[in-house]
């Protein structure tokens, strides 16, 4: 099996391995925080502020931070994905 990155540039290699940690990093927080507030999904958290078995302030708070944190996990990775095209092009 070829090694993934043998093809592609040092750089290249370098900005894509920031940006796959850039990714893992902010999976763990936002799960972190979903842990917290005993939730697998941030939209558990919120049916459960809505139902009042969370209270309203923190959780509020952290669901909006886990919200953040899988937006910008999501941008992590679409960024990651041309990232990866861009170089195996080259």
């Amino acid at each position: 099996m070829e090694p993934f990155y043998s093809n592609i540039p040092p750089q290249d290699a370098l900005e894509i391995e920031q940006l796959a940690r850039l990714m893992y990093e902010l999976r763990s927080a936002r799960d972190e925080v979903l842990t917290r507030l005993g939730a697998a999904e941030a939209e558990q958290a919120l049916a459960c502020i809505r139902n009042g078995d969370l209270p309203e302030h923190p959780a509020y708070e952290h669901y909006l931070s886990a919200r953040i944190l899988a937006d910008l996990a999501a941008q992590a990775r679409a960024d990651l994905a041309a990232r990866i095209e861009e170089s195996q092009g080259r």
